[in-house]
């Protein structure tokens, strides 16, 4: 099975949500090392596996609402023994998802390495994921 993999490196900072104080975003350091976002490209399956992971700082829970266009069911992320959370889910092929990460049920934050950022009616931005 032939798989292409595409991953995206964390950088010192993250696209922030203007309409939060930036003093919020402080707790919620991710670590330069880490791969956030890991797209698998398999050349007989009509869907990419991708993988979500990061480390919130002292966060207790993360989801991920918006993808595959559902605000309302979040897709819950793992906590991991090193703190980090992750997880990992298909999406289809030729498709583009707007999301953001909601972590302890307040702080809405966006991925850093999205593909892009989209105007949210909030005033805000969104993450963008192209498959």
């Amino acid at each position: 099975m032939f798989a292409y993999l595409c991953g995206l490196i964390a950088r010192d900072s993250y696209i922030n949500d203007s309409a939060l104080p930036r003093e919020v975003y402080k707790s919620f350091l991710f670590t330069k090392k880490s791969k956030m976002l890991q797209k698998t490209y398999y050349k007989t399956k009509d869907y990419c596996k991708v993988k979500f992971s990061f480390e919130p700082g002292n966060a207790k829970k993360v989801d991920i609402l918006g993808l595959n266009d559902d605000w309302k069911k979040p897709v819950k992320m793992k906590k991991k023994k090193d703190g980090s959370f992750g997880v990992s889910i298909n999406l289809p092929k030729e498709s583009r998802h707007e999301f953001k990460y909601l972590v302890d049920e307040k702080n809405w934050l966006n991925e850093p390495e999205a593909d892009q950022q989209a105007m949210n009616i909030y005033g805000g931005t969104n993450s963008v994921l192209i498959i």
